[in-house]
């Protein structure tokens, strides 16, 4: 428990900004809001460095992603709006989940073996594993696809032990707290998508 407080007591203040404006980023996504983008890539730029530090390849190539799919994601949200100016909120078949499901889960095994063989990183195939199912989960965030909240679920659940083993920990407790919202946000992104699918059932045909 002492070197836990320790360990705390150390994080930076940059790690910290970083870790706020991640959590920043996602309760605004829960609302729809297009100034998580923003966060997004602001915490995205912090973190890229972190990551490099801690030997985190993958994170932190990952951090470069984030950073595209940020101005990205904004464009998107503007564009994907209702008649009444709310972001529009899709979902994806069951044959796309299997189909990433399965590409996911290769890339991250070959992409594992290769850290694993030709680097010091000290955790190849989960570093892999948050990478990949990140990248996926973002897209999904960027194009409004409303179960991107489940996936986050499982991707952030091993994030927050990836951190945690390489001493991360206001990182870790972010991902923490991440599971908590990501919860809340499929609800309540489901709620709108019923709201919205009702308004789209009785509007008149033209």
């Amino acid at each position: 428990m002492h070197t836990i407080i320790e360990q705390f007591l150390a994080t930076s203040p940059w790690e910290t900004a970083g870790s706020l404006l991640g959590l920043a980023y996602l309760l605004l996504a829960v609302r729809r809001n297009l100034l998580c983008w923003l966060c997004a890539f602001l915490s995205t730029s912090i973190y890229l460095v972190l990551f490099a530090q801690a030997s985190l390849y993958m994170q932190s190539l990952l951090q470069v992603f984030y950073l595209v799919m940020a101005v990205y994601g904004f464009i998107d949200w503007r564009r994907g709006r209702t008649e009444s100016g709310d972001v529009r909120i899709e979902s994806w078949t069951v044959n796309q989940h299997v189909t990433v499901a399965v590409l996911v889960i290769i890339a991250s095994a070959l992409n594992g073996w290769g850290l694993s063989r030709w680097t010091d990183s000290p955790a190849p195939y989960l570093d892999s594993f948050v990478t990949w199912g990140s990248i996926v989960t973002t897209w999904m965030v960027a194009r409004r696809i409303i179960e991107n909240w489940l996936y986050w679920i499982v991707v952030d659940g091993v994030a927050a032990w990836l951190y945690f083993s390489q001493g991360l920990l206001a990182t870790t407790v972010l991902f923490i707290i991440y599971l908590g919202i990501v919860v809340r946000g499929y609800f309540v992104w489901r709620r709108e998508q019923a709201l919205q699918s009702k308004a789209v059932a009785v509007a008149p045909s033209t």
